[in-house]
């Protein structure tokens, strides 16, 4: 899986300090995971005045992007490490792939069914070929007992990002991160 957060092993304590503070900053569709668990804090810089906290949208219509933004800015400034912009770096594309492990727990803990890797641990980016069918490719297991008999019911959850499924097992719904 590729790593989900850069390397924070940096000399500058602001840097150290403010990786601490995002993770703190949670995300506002999925309050359960912070802007750090989904990956999409990609570097955070010093620079002569503050910080540049480097961010990659999950998509770049993401309506959460500018609450996302707003909550950093007000973090970094309330722990005392401003003043601090944000950047926002849309390629690479973010990928599920950047969501970390302790993200995924946090998924699964929440009653959302975590995305399976998309990219093979060399990084490259596999071709896929999607066949329409009412049968999803991906086997989901319920977050909440583990069963892999499920259904989706939906292709679109409460976000874009999320899919419907319910379980046959213990009859719950639940929703699936879908894996880009």
């Amino acid at each position: 899986m590729v790593s989900a957060v850069p390397a924070r092993s940096h000399v500058d304590p602001r840097v150290a300090r403010a990786w601490t503070v995002l993770d703190t900053v949670l995300d506002p569709e999925v309050p359960a995971l912070s802007v750090c668990d989904l990956g999409i804090v990609r570097e955070v810089l010093p620079d002569d005045d503050g910080l540049e906290i480097v961010l990659t949208p999950t998509y770049s219509g993401c309506p959460a992007t500018e609450v996302i933004e707003r909550d950093v800015l007000a973090a970094i400034e309330a722990a005392g490490l401003g003043p601090v912009r944000v950047s926002l770096r849309r390629a690479p594309a973010w990928t599920t792939d950047w969501i970390s492990d302790e993200g995924r727990r946090k998924l699964t803990a929440y009653g959302i069914a975590p995305p399976g890797a998309t990219r093979p641990a060399d990084g490259a980016v596999p071709i896929r070929i999607v066949r329409r069918s009412s049968v999803p490719a991906e086997r989901v297991d319920c977050p909440r007992c583990g069963s892999a008999h499920t259904e989706r019911l939906s292709a679109f959850g409460s976000t874009a990002c999320k899919s419907l499924y319910r379980c046959i097992a213990c009859r719950e719904p639940f929703e699936h991160f879908k894996p880009l």
